[in-house]
């Protein structure tokens, strides 16, 4: 189940529930009770493993999908 962070305004303390998606934007009372709380964005960890290496980006550039490095600009 996802875990969502939230701020109270009131007091200033961030707090983490986990709920299930469809719930994500339903109203979460502080700990300490207060009702006047914010969602914050969180980021997002993908995939992968702590200990492998990250891909090297490849020498010369190249194109892709943009546009004038796919060849749609003329």
């Amino acid at each position: 189940m996802p875990r969502y962070e939230y701020r109270c305004r009131t007091c200033g303390d961030t707090f983490e529930l986990s709920r299930p998606m469809a719930e994500s934007s339903a109203p979460a009372d502080c700990p300490a009770g207060h009702t006047d709380t914010v969602k914050l964005l969180s980021t997002v960890a993908v995939g992968g493993s702590a200990s492998a290496p990250a891909p090297a980006p490849r020498a010369g550039g190249g194109g892709g999908g943009g546009c004038c490095g796919g060849g749609c600009c003329g």
